[in-house]
């Protein structure tokens, strides 16, 4: 089968014919459909997040949707023939494992749901990180409610999914970024209110902020948007490190959380809001001999929304 294989730092991802994966105990083998490209991967080719694979040379793509074509040994809630995603994480694969840059992968059971009837499978395999990701970081960790006003802090294709599913939750939703672009593509999916600067926002009465940039003048100023009494989610990682204005965080009793990753039951409820049409992401779809040349333009940040790679198998 065909793959695209990381092998070593800052250099592109190598196009290669390897045999198809087997699965092993507890295990489903997926025929790929669709696989979404991820900054994070970009990150691993520029030696920022390396570390965090399990092995090299290692086949990327974490964010994978396909067709169960054979079953492990152990394995009864799936059977051959499902319409499948795979819940995206550092123990799964694309990141622990050979991952779904390729014509097949394999996952561990436990990481896999059921796509629904009505879902595609190019917005599953989005929802498998940006989607889930986005979810839990409103829903969970921020507790976002039918009725909040939120705010989110960065328009990229993960603040854009998170905008959607702020308003599937029922909220009021305010969008911050710098460039115009992504303003714009907020307000089409009805973001109430964008601009340049969360400070701008201080005196709507935000209950929750999401900092999908994570910088310090993102955080900092996201401390001095949000309501007394309010909460300010950090899951973007722009910076190492920042400083925050501590008289402020606490004299507002404020709550600070930070959100990674998510859990299966995130990317069911994902699923479900796409299928009920709640979640419209905005995605940009390419072929699979693209992939590596999606990796450059989401480097080179010239994507808005999140690329998928569709698999003609």
């Amino acid at each position: 089968m065909k793959a695209w294989q990381f092998t070593e730092v800052n250099k592109p991802l190598e196009l290669i014919e390897v045999p198809e994966p087997t699965p092993g105990k507890d295990e489903v083998k997926i025929k790929v459909k669709a696989s979404g490209l991820c900054h994070s991967d970009v990150g691993v080719i520029e030696g920022v997040t390396t570390p965090s694979l399990g092995k090299i040379p290692m086949i990327l793509g974490h964010e994978i949707a396909g067709v169960i074509t054979e079953l492990g040994e152990g394995v009864t809630d799936f059977e051959v023939g499902d319409r499948v995603a795979v819940r995206a994480g550092a123990d799964a694969p694309g990141s622990a494992t050979d991952g779904g840059y390729a014509e097949f992968a394999v996952s561990p059971s436990k990481f896999v749901v059921k796509i629904p009837d009505n879902v595609d499978f190019i917005s599953a395999a989005s929802a498998t990180d940006g989607g889930m990701t986005s979810f839990h970081a409103l829903s969970v960790t921020g507790q976002v409610k039918e009725g909040d006003k939120v705010a989110i802090v960065g328009l990229g294709g993960l603040g854009l999914y998170g905008a959607q599913i702020a308003l599937g939750l029922g909220a009021t939703v305010y969008g911050v970024d710098i460039k115009e672009e992504s303003r714009k593509a907020a307000e089409q999916f009805g973001v109430k209110n964008c601009v340049k600067d969360v400070r701008e926002l201080a005196d709507e009465d935000i209950d929750v902020v999401v900092d999908f940039a994570g910088f310090e003048a993102t955080l900092s100023g996201s401390i001095e948007a949000v309501r007394p009494g309010g909460r300010v989610v950090l899951i973007g990682l722009g910076a190492s490190e920042g400083k925050i204005n501590i008289f402020k965080f606490v004299t507002k009793s404020l709550t600070m959380a930070s959100s990674i990753g998510g859990t299966t039951d995130d990317l069911k409820a994902v699923l479900e809001l796409i299928g009920n049409g709640d979640v419209k992401p905005l995605l940009h779809q390419i072929k699979f001999d693209e992939i590596s040349e999606g990796l450059q333009q989401l480097a080179d940040n010239k994507v808005t929304g999140r690329l998928v790679a569709v698999i003609d198998n």
